[in-house]
């Protein structure tokens, strides 16, 4: 056996994208809130640095010491006091040729300042700019040292200051984080159980696997239904219909999701949904075919939110009911002995025009014996008159088709078997006798006879019924009893079907023997 592919319970793949998903939002969030903060910090920050670069470029002593020899000494001390003071990351002086005159490291003072961001601020201009140094990521403000009344430029100060990264903001509020974001997936767990729980209640506790299946499995059964089904929604568009109600309705195209009454117009669902009340063996002519109709409302939790409609065609259920009860096998019976003794009729009043007195009493005493003593031995060995009746069709029947019926006398019943009625016995009998019959009809006229015998014999009822016909093929002898086989054609199929399916009811066996050109022999054995 292969290995069967599993599946995660719907709840627990619910569950987990649920989970998921709340922690994607969260780190989502606190990624978003910290870059924001980054920025805040760095915009703030910069602010900062550009507030001490004005500052400190509006102080005389720097002004009147940068640009002149040995100006560093009294420069350097104002700029490092006023670092340590602020704590920002360094604080830059330099004149119009830049030249440091301050600078956290002594050892770079009276050494070229070379950065391309000098160049807006040798211009008269104040700004902020981001870089990333030897000390990390950093702001920097640029402020113009100016003199004479501000219309003269003599160097430029600059402050930087290191900013966080974000690896430093989330150690720094890693305190107040990893709370909130177990409560944050505390909270977003109980929510996708709880989704999870309503969303598998609202589908009968079933795994989409199990739902699909049952899907497949509903259109198979609906499609392979002897019955055409057809349904409606609350708003009455079609939302189901099978193969058997597209043939009886005349629908070829695809209907479902129009509406019924675009259809059918006159349709015979709308009233359903209205009244709520179901209707039941209901005849309507649709499409010039008169069919038995079943219609019930749909309901789900007391509302009604649909209609089912379920129907055949009255001359198949008619059709099956005189096969199930035997009424086709006793009215033809009947049939054939009216147009047997209105010939028999019509031959005596010929005899008695002719003046032949003689023959016709000879003909009417020939019959009438012949007709009694079978009528005798059917009376007093079959308990059923109805069986014993149906014997006397299919003999009367065997005349017309020109076929010698042999009714074996020692033919025998004493009491029906138990899980057998006298309707079920005779459909078995009716049709054994007729596809017999109609085998020997075929045959040569040496051969056109049929004989038939039952018995009771080891307490079961013994049925034989040979003919002499053509026989059945080898290769399909296997088929001769499934519903709807026939090689007679269309229409047939049915009795052979109903023998065997009413003999395996009641526990009994048939038995089959056929040889092509020498004819065929069934034996049927119910329990008694």
């Amino acid at each position: 056996m292969g290995l069967q592919r599993r599946f995660l319970p719907l709840r627990t793949k619910l569950a987990l994208l649920s989970f998921a998903s709340v922690l994607l939002a969260v780190l989502a969030a606190v990624i978003l809130i910290a870059v924001k903060v980054s920025y805040l910090l760095e915009e703030e920050m910069g602010m900062r640095a550009l507030a001490i670069a004005r500052t400190l470029a509006q102080l005389e002593a720097i002004q009147n010491n940068v640009g002149h020899p040995g100006g560093f000494q009294v420069i350097q001390p104002i700029a490092e006091k006023t670092r340590a003071a602020t704590g920002v990351a360094y604080i830059v002086v330099v004149d119009m040729e830049g030249v440091r005159y301050s600078h956290p490291s002594a050892e770079r003072i009276g050494g070229k300042f070379a950065d391309p961001d000098l160049e807006p601020a040798f211009a008269g201009r104040e700004y902020v700019s981001r870089t990333t140094g030897v000390m990390g990521p950093a702001v920097r403000a640029f402020s113009p040292i100016k003199v004479d009344e501000g219309t003269r430029q003599v160097g430029v100060v600059v402050v930087g200051i290191i900013t966080p990264t974000l690896a430093e903001i989330f150690r720094a509020i890693q305190s107040h984080f990893y709370p909130s974001l177990a409560l944050g997936l505390l909270a977003g767990l109980a929510g996708a159980l709880f989704l999870a729980s309503r969303i598998k209640g609202a589908m009968f506790s079933l795994e989409p696997e199990e739902i699909a299946r049952m899907l497949e499995e509903r259109t198979a059964m609906l499609q392979a239904m002897g019955e055409g089904i057809l349904a409606i929604d609350r708003d009455q568009r079609i939302t189901l219909i099978n193969e058997e109600a597209k043939r009886l309705l005349g629908t070829g195209e695809e209907v479902v999701g129009r509406s019924i009454r675009e259809v059918l117009p006159d349709s015979f669902l709308p009233r359903v949904l209205e009244t709520g009340q179901p209707e039941f063996n209901q005849e309507r002519v649709i499409n010039n075919v008169v069919l038995i109709v079943n219609r019930v409302p749909v309901r789900v939790k007391g509302q009604i939110v649909g209609a089912l409609a379920s129907f055949r065609d009255r001359t198949e259920v008619h059709r099956l009911a005189e096969e199930l009860t035997g009424v086709k096998s006793f009215v033809e019976a009947l049939r054939v002995q009216n147009h047997e003794y209105l010939n028999r009729l019509h031959t005596i009043a010929g005899l008695i025009q002719l003046g032949r007195t003689q023959e016709a009493l000879d003909f009417i005493f020939a019959v009438t014996e012949e007709q009694e003593e079978l009528t005798r031995l059917l009376t007093r060995n079959i308990c059923n008159y109805s069986i014993a009746g149906l014997l006397l069709g299919k003999y009367t029947r065997a005349k017309e088709l020109k076929v010698q019926l042999h009714i074996d006398r020692a033919t025998r019943l004493t009491r029906l078997p138990p899980r057998m009625d006298a309707s079920t016995l005779g459909v078995v009998v009716g049709n054994l006798l007729e596809n017999a019959l109609e085998a020997a009809r075929e045959a040569g006229p040496d051969r056109r006879r049929v004989e038939f015998r039952m018995w009771e014999e080891d307490g079961a009822v013994q049925i034989l019924v040979r003919d002499w016909g053509k026989g059945i093929p080898a290769a399909l002898q296997e088929r001769v009893f499934e519903q709807g086989f026939s090689t007679k054609g269309m229409g047939r199929g049915i009795g052979l079907y109903l023998v065997k399916k009413h003999v395996e009811t009641a526990g009994g066996r048939i038995f089959l023997d056929s040889r092509e050109g020498e004819g065929t022999a069934v034996l049927v054995c119910i329990p008694q």
